[in-house]
């Protein structure tokens, strides 16, 4: 194993970081933690999906995949696998990758629909 000492502080600051940015929006908006917690989830999705993620990741390690931003990279991640594992575009629908699909609309669409008062 090749670990070093710097693995572990960038991993704790990067990670550290990420609280700080959601304790200060906690503190000083009237932002509700759950959107808070959505908005982290779906910013996850977006960096993700234009590439900026998977870097800080390779920086970071566990600093980027454990906050809860590493969970919309995840799921990013495995639906780009499923993607491109299927030679048959329909048969997502037949195997687990059609739940990642239906996260990341669920999750993104309660992002949108929070910020309307029903």
């Amino acid at each position: 194993m090749n670990i070093e000492i710097m693995d572990y502080v960038n991993s704790f600051w990067t990670g550290g970081l990420i609280c700080v940015i959601a304790q200060i929006l906690i503190d000083k908006t009237k932002l509700t933690p759950a959107r808070i917690l959505v908005s982290y989830v779906v910013a996850g999705v977006i960096l993700s999906a234009v590439g900026i993620y998977e870097p800080f990741v390779k920086f970071a390690k566990c600093g980027a995949t454990v906050p809860i931003t590493g969970f919309g990279y995840t799921m990013v991640k495995g639906i780009k696998e499923a993607i491109l594992s299927t030679q048959n575009p329909l048969s997502i629908f037949s195997s687990f990758s059609f739940v990642s699909y239906v996260l990341c609309f669920l999750i993104s669409f309660s992002l949108i629909s929070s910020f309307f008062r029903f």
